[in-house]
Formats: C-alpha cells, sequence, structure tokens
C-alpha cells in the first residue's frame, strides 16, 4: 500500500471510560488520533470528494464508539474504534491512538496513550 496518510488529530470528546466506579459516574475527556493510510492518488488527480474519505463520516464514526459505549480498559476502545472504522473503509490500514490526559491515579505524569495499528481488506 503506498504511503499516503489522512490523519484526524486530537479529536476529543467527554466519556465514561474506566475501571473506577468514579469514571464511570464523573466521566473524563479522552483524546483521539487516526491515521488512514490508502492510496489518495485518484483523489489528488480529480480533486473530486467521492475519490477520497469523507472525514466527517470517519469523525461520527469515532465520535459513536467513544461516547455511546463503555470500556474499563483504553485498550478496548482503542480496538472498538480500529473495527468501526476499518470495516466502514475497508480496504485500509489504520493506526489509532487514544489518550486519557488525567487518568484517576496517584502519579504526576501527561497521560496515558494507547496505540494500535491494524489493517482491514
Amino acid at each position: 500500500m503506498p504511503p499516503d496518510v489522512l490523519r484526524l488529530r486530537n479529536m476529543r470528546f467527554f466519556a465514561y471510560h474506566g475501571l473506577f466506579p468514579q469514571e464511570g459516574e464523573l466521566g473524563q475527556r479522552f483524546e483521539v488520533d487516526l491515521e488512514i493510510h490508502r492510496d489518495f492518488a485518484a483523489a489528488g488527480r480529480s480533486d473530486q470528494v467521492e475519490d477520497t474519505i469523507d472525514y466527517q463520516r470517519v469523525y461520527q464514526l469515532v465520535e459513536e464508539v467513544v461516547t455511546r459505549r463503555r470500556f474499563k480498559l483504553v485498550e478496548a476502545l482503542a480496538e472498538h474504534l480500529a473495527q468501526a472504522v476499518g470495516q466502514a473503509l475497508a480496504p485500509v490500514r489504520l493506526t489509532v491512538r487514544v489518550r486519557k490526559p488525567h487518568p484517576p491515579v496517584a502519579a504526576h505524569f501527561d497521560g496515558v496513550e494507547v496505540e494500535l495499528q491494524r489493517s482491514y481488506d
């Protein structure tokens, strides 16, 4: 597959994922990056939207998974995001990053991030 990449960076959502009961009650912010690896040469030549990916539709898929479902683990959230987007856009290769900037732990760091790479035929 060519090295063309469409990136949706730092999508932010308020959601209720986590292991601790207060995370399910209070919620918190989550950030998502999505890299879509595909050949965009046809879109570059034609300048027509039908030859590329509708990133508004992709955003809506991500928003639906993040805000309407609940997961204990950031890894599970990332996997379900990859599945939803990958199945909608197949064939495609994806990189998904999910960040939890303020996990409720007694530590000082910039949050936790999970990155996965998946391919869908």
